[in-house]
């Protein structure tokens, strides 16, 4: 079995910085989704 070099912490940092940015995103997202259900449920 071939084993996957470690790879060096700037590109660790980069792939965490991203997925961070996406979860943030998608959490960003789901509260405008809620927020503007709860509008129309009042309305």
């Amino acid at each position: 079995m071939n084993e996957i070099p470690p790879p060096d912490p700037q590109e660790v940092a980069r792939i965490r910085r991203s997925r961070n940015n996406v979860l943030g995103l998608l959490l960003a997202a789901f509260v405008v989704l809620v927020f503007f259900i709860s509008i129309a449920k009042m309305s």
